[in-house]
This record gives structure tokens, sequence and C-alpha cells, in this order.
């Protein structure tokens, strides 16, 4: 399953060696990926704050922000199946190179936008361009995200699979404690079409070092059309209550949690009044708590996973709970630590276990559905942004909020199976 590269140790691998938190690292073909995917972290990071906060400020509208967010979603949503017929046929490699070239052009795109005045508050149907290359974003979404996922197990041995995503999670959270930050500085000090171009350069990067990525193993394509693969992942599922309900626990997670993130604006515009600095602030803070739980995750055995995952859904939960009805600054601050220590540990676990109980020529389809769930957090985010119009951003997510606390408190008490999952 995992291809070995090369024989001989080289350097890299003599010296990761005497350190156990990076055991993947000796793999030279991980590093390659890891590699690979700086660009893309920094610029994807980046981007959750200009996309968002732009939209916001042209159009001061939590609804809009929804629609923006729906039409991102509706893409993976319908095309995450075929994502994963297309991750068990082809080279996943290629795969995310063709997604980080498609959000370098997308970031093109809006830049140049900008730089003609076209996209502003002046021109009051521009946010369109916002919906049409969030559109596009979605297509490339709904194969990438599943190549992204499926191709760590075939770059490392199964015992170092829980080390492999929690650094490539470590990896992530790096750039999510400092490209928010930097993002929101260069908006208000500068222009948010700089950050634009800044990002299309990141993007461009991650196309250049993916191109040194060794190929990856391809199962054999069982079904005689994508339709019949897409039938064969379901027959394979159907019955494997542990795929099942990871499946439908990541659901409840994506559609009542996700919707906090793509909102966040909202509170740090109109609640906490702090402007696209502290918005970058706010996530990079959470960064900063997700960096440590994958430190800590990339360090520890990998045991009790199943119980890890259920304590880090419900300790995220209760904290965006309380975030919710927070207008002081430093508590919400300390509550943004925590809400990215219990996502990193939610997605961390959960993925592995996925990735772990899932047999190699059907991991793509299972893995799509996991996008198709990152999806359907676009349903989440429209209702909460236009329930954020009558009862409040405040009440809109804390509702959520305290729907996923009862969720993940009750599989927590009622469901020992899950539970003890190793």
């Amino acid at each position: 399953m995992a291809h070995n590269l090369p024989e001989q140790p080289d350097r890299a691998s003599v010296f990761f060696s005497k350190i156990h938190t990076f055991d993947s690292f000796k793999n030279p073909a991980f590093r390659h990926y890891f590699l690979g995917m700086v660009g893309q972290w920094s610029g994807m990071n980046m981007q959750m704050v200009t996309n968002s906060l732009l939209a916001y400020r042209v159009t001061g509208s939590a609804a809009i922000l929804g629609i923006v967010a729906l039409a991102n979603a509706i893409p993976v949503l319908v095309l995450s199946l075929l994502g994963g017929v297309a991750v068990d046929r082809f080279q996943k490699k290629t795969l995310l190179q063709i997604g980080q070239a498609g959000a370098m052009l997308v970031s093109l795109v809006i830049g140049f936008c900008l730089v003609t005045g076209y996209l502003s508050v002046e021109n009051p149907e521009s946010w369109l361009i916002l919906l049409g290359t969030s559109i596009f974003q979605g297509i490339i979404a709904a194969f990438v995200m599943t190549a992204r996922q499926s191709i760590i197990p075939e770059l490392v041995s199964r015992k170092d699979l829980m080390n492999a995503v929690s650094l490539n999670t470590m990896g992530m959270n790096i750039f999510r404690l400092a490209s928010p930050a930097l993002a929101g500085l260069i908006i208000d000090f500068i222009s948010f079409e700089a950050v634009y171009f800044i990002m299309a350069g990141l993007f461009a990067s991650g196309v250049i070092f993916n191109a040194f990525l060794p190929r990856t193993r391809i199962p054999p394509a069982r079904g005689t059309n994508p339709i019949q693969d897409i039938k064969e992942g379901f027959q394979y599922m159907r019955g494997k209550y542990v795929i099942i309900f990871l499946l439908s626990f990541a659901f409840s997670f994506i559609v009542l949690f996700i919707p906090f993130q793509n909102l966040l604006p909202v509170f740090s515009e109109s609640v906490l009044r702090v402007g696209a600095t502290g918005l970058g602030v706010l996530m990079s803070i959470s960064g900063a708590g997700a960096l440590l739980a994958s430190f800590v995750f990339a360090t520890i055995p990998s045991r009790k996973r199943g119980l890890v995952h259920l304590l880090s859904t419900l300790l995220v939960s209760v904290a965006l709970l309380f975030f919710c009805f927070s207008s002081n600054w430093t508590f919400s601050l300390i509550l943004m630590i925590f809400i990215g220590i219990g996502q990193t540990g939610h997605v961390t676990t959960g993925t592995t276990l996925l990735q772990t109980h899932t047999e190699p020529q059907y991991l793509g389809r299972v893995m799509s559905i996991m996008m198709m769930n990152w999806g359907l957090s676009g349903l989440g985010t429209f209702l909460a942004g236009f329930m954020a119009h009558g009862i409040g951003i405040q009440w809109a997510i804390g509702g959520f909020a305290a729907i996923l606390t009862a969720f993940s408190l009750a599989a927590l008490l009622f469901m020992p199976k899950i539970r003890n999952l190793e």
C-alpha cells in the first residue's frame, strides 16, 4: 500500500529518525507531499479571511455571505462522488496540481477585478464575481479535496498513518496561525488586491513543488463506468457501522460548526468590532490552538482514537457556544484557542479512523462522501446567514452550537462501540 522511496535513507531521514513527533518525515515521499502543500495551506488560509470579508464589505449582508458559501458548496455536494471515482482511477498528484492551478486563476481574476475598480461597493452587482468564482472553486474542490485526503495512506505505512495525518494537520495549522493575521494586516494597510496577488503566487508554488511528488498507486477500477463505481462504493459501505457513524457524525459537525467559520466576519465587524486585523487575529489564535493539538496528536501513541474523537467534538461545541455570547475580546480569544484544539482533534481522529477502517480500493469513494459533507456546510451557512437577519448572528450560530453539543454528548454516553475504537 505504501511506497518506500527511496530504499536508502537520506540525511533528512536520518535526522527525523531521532524525533518521533516527525516519524513520517523519514519518508521522502511524504516530505515531497508536505512541501507541495505549503503554498496550498498558506494561500487557502489567507483566502478564508479575504473572500468572506470582501463579500461582506462589498454587500454589507450576512445573507449574501450565505449565498456565496452555498454557491461553493453545491458543486462539492453534486460532484464529490464523481471526484471519489476519479481519485480511485487517476493520479492523485495530477488532481492536486489541477486544483492549485485553479485556485491561482481565481485569485488572479478577483485581484484584477479589484484593480480595475469593477469589484467595489460603488458597483452593487459586482459581488456576482465572487459568486461565480465560488462556484468554480467548488467544482475544483469536489475532485481535489478527496485526492488530498486519500493520497496520504499511499505515501506512508499503516503504523505511521496517525502521525502523517497529524503532521498534515500541523502544517495546515501553522499557516492557519500566521496567514489570516498577515492577510488582515495587508488588507488594512495596503489593499485587498495585494492579498489576492500574493495568494496567486502561493498557489503557483504549490503546483511547482507537487511536480516532484512521486506517482502513487492506482487501484484497478472494477466498475464498467463511473456510475457503476459509485454504486459499488455504496454497496461496500452498507452495513459497516463504524464508517457510517463516522460519516454521519462528520456531517453533523460540518453543517453545525463550519457556518461559524464562514460567518466569523459578522462577529468581528458587528459584535466584537475589531476590523480586518481583529478578524485575522481571531483566526490565527484559533490556529494556535489547532497547532498545539496537532503537535500533541503527532507525538502521542495512536490509541483511544474513538474517545478522543468524541471528546474533541464536545470541546469545540461547548467553546463555540460560549464564544457566540461573548462580547469580551480577551475571553473570546481564549475561547478561540479551545475551538482550534477541538476542531483539530475532531478532524484528525475522524480522518484517521476512516482511513484505517476503509479498504484501499474504496478509500477515494468513502472520502468523497466526507467531501460531500463539506459541501453541505454551505447549506448550513446559507441557513445561518438568513437566520441571523431574524434572530441575530449570536443566536443563530449559538443554536447550532447547542445542537452539536447535544449530539456529541449523546454519542459519548450511549455509543460505547465508537467510544472504544482504537
